[in-house]
């Protein structure tokens, strides 16, 4: 739905909730418990549907970076960390924002949004997923929640306020309409944030307490908190040359760093080292300091320790852990580069960057970086010059499944359809099911434009069908499959779920009601039809009843 960047940054306010103001009631005494009223005002479900909200609000501006590889990297780095996590049972769904500006955040329904800018500003996985251990706990010590039942109260007013001066602003069309609604944002949010500062500190603290042990448990470095604080703090420092009046990235104002906060994740990360039984941490809050005492070795959340015996079973048959093994993905080095060539604002910039690289490090690339050279000039048109870097990279690892696809991309956009198809279907042999390998061959079927091509692409895509209702990536290229197929109905359904998805559910449901007029629908698809219709509906008209509307559908 095409609607103005403020309201969705309105929205991101309600929803997201900064975790400087979702990390925010912790300590108050008369904050419910867990279990409390809390959970009462906003269900699992509720929460869910306004994590998927404001995900879907943030695609149909550009903003996420949806990427298969990436995605699959971030989902198994956030698995390990959710099933060390001090409450397993949290769905938690993760996504990948374009901006290079540092920052995360976690909203409600456990979703967790990264800047790329986190990830490029890494040295190791350790890094990333230090950050992501903190922002777990805000959702399981229910922060996030416990924010959004006070923002009922206490920011809902504000905001609305806000959103009626947004709306004065635009309505002006006047050239100082967006000074007004600056004016308006900033007045707002300053409320908000001084209604919040008090309770900053004592949250930051409990969340990076929680999260150095979902470190530790997943088996990364706990080292490796302490260690990007003292970047974040580099990078503060840097950016505003020790002014405070000059702008401050926004993780950083969310998440302030102090020597204090640094030197207590170092003495934690000192202790989870040292000692197996019970260790002891200062925390502090702006009461004072108080010392806890911590398990170093946490129960088995994620249930992957098997008894001794099960008389249901064989006593020689071994069954895999459950919960992921620990330590990192091996993945981080290849993710990064490939983050660097998506997030550039065109492919040039990326091979500059590369170029200045080589430059400052005596004429050398890394393995990983030139894998993300190869594919900045593969986005630039320079194919020849990028399987020249990938078959270099493949002689010394012929398996790697992100090197693989580079090549086969490299070769379906220089035109060679037969050596793309051959390399995407073995690969396909050798990682079934795999959602990266399925989906970049769909996308060279689709590009070839034939019949028999689109046949082809239903058919590598259509294992991933019963798991992909909320995947847009999968949706469009089915959609354009079945198109080329020869399937319309297919095709429309296909197309109305990525507009939905993408954050148009008004178009989405014009699509679905065109759709159900033709005549050649079968008892089947017109119950598909009717079933989405009846989903999407209560949405759109909820949506309308605030005055909101897709602008692009008025102009047909």
């Amino acid at each position: 739905m095409r609607r103005s960047p403020l309201v969705v940054a309105l929205l991101a306010a309600l929803l997201a909730l900064p975790l400087g103001m979702a990390g925010a009631q912790v300590s108050d005494p008369q904050l419910p418990d867990m279990g409390s009223a809390a959970g009462e005002l906003l269900t699992p479900a509720k929460q869910a549907e306004y994590g998927a909200m404001l995900e879907r609000e943030l695609r149909n501006y550009g903003y996420l970076l949806d990427d298969p590889l990436i995605d699959q990297w971030l989902s198994e780095l956030g698995r390990r960390l959710g099933a060390a996590s001090n409450d397993p049972k949290q769905p938690f769904t993760f996504f990948m924002l374009r901006d290079r500006e540092i920052n995360a955040f976690a909203t409600l329904g456990g979703y967790v949004a990264v800047n790329s800018g986190l990830v490029l500003a890494a040295d190791r996985e350790d890094e990333v997923a230090a950050v992501l251990s903190h922002e777990l706990a805000h959702v399981t010590q229910q922060h996030v929640l416990r924010a959004a039942v006070r923002a009922q109260h206490d920011q809902v007013p504000i905001l609305l306020g806000m959103l009626a001066a947004i709306i004065a602003a635009q309505a002006s069309h006047g050239n100082s309409s967006g000074d007004a609604t600056m004016a308006a944002i900033t007045s707002g949010m300053g409320l908000i944030q001084q209604k919040q500062i008090n309770y900053t500190r004592s949250n930051e603290a409990e969340a990076d307490r929680v999260g150095i042990y979902t470190l530790a448990r997943a088996g990364y470095d706990v080292d490796a908190m302490a260690d990007f604080f003292v970047k974040l703090q580099q990078a503060m420092r840097t950016n505003t040359g020790n002014d405070p009046r000059l702008q401050i990235p926004d993780y950083l104002q969310t998440h302030p760093v102090t020597l204090a906060r640094i030197g207590e994740a170092k003495d934690r990360a000192e202790q989870i080292k040292r000692s197996r039984g019970e260790i002891t941490g200062t925390v502090t809050t702006p009461g004072g300091q108080r010392t806890e005492k911590i398990p170093a070795a946490a129960p088995n959340y994620a249930g992957n320790a098997l008894p001794a015996q099960n008389p249901l079973l064989p006593t020689n048959l071994k069954l895999p852990p459950s919960a992921p093994p620990s330590g990192g993905t091996g993945q981080f080095e290849w993710a990064r580069e490939r983050l660097r060539v998506l997030s550039a604002n065109t492919p040039m910039q990326a091979i500059n960057e590369y170029e200045a690289m080589r430059r400052g490090n005596g004429g050398q690339l890394d393995d990983a970086q030139e894998y993300g050279l190869a594919l900045a000039r593969t986005a630039a048109g320079d194919t020849a010059a990028a399987q020249q870097h990938l078959q270099a990279l493949l002689r010394n690892d012929p398996d790697d499944l992100w090197l693989q696809l580079a090549e086969a991309d490299a070769e379906a956009s220089a035109g060679q359809h037969d050596a793309a198809n051959q390399r995407y279907a073995a690969l396909l042999q050798r990682h079934p099911l795999n959602r990266a390998v399925a989906l970049g061959f769909a996308e060279a079927l689709n590009k070839q434009g034939s019949q028999a091509a689109g046949q082809h692409a239903q058919t590598v895509l259509r294992p991933l069908l019963a798991t992909s209702a909320d995947d847009p990536i999968f949706q469009q290229a089915y959609a354009r499959a079945n198109e080329l197929a020869g399937d319309p109905i297919r095709a429309g359904e296909a197309y109305a779920q990525t507009a939905f998805l993408s954050g148009r559910p008004e178009l989405a449901l014009v699509q679905l009601q065109n759709l159900k007029k033709r005549d050649d629908l079968d008892y089947y698809a017109r119950s598909r039809i009717d079933a989405r219709i009846a989903d999407i509906t209560p949405q759109v008209l909820d949506l309308r009843s605030q005055g909101i509307n897709d602008p692009d559908l008025g102009k047909q």
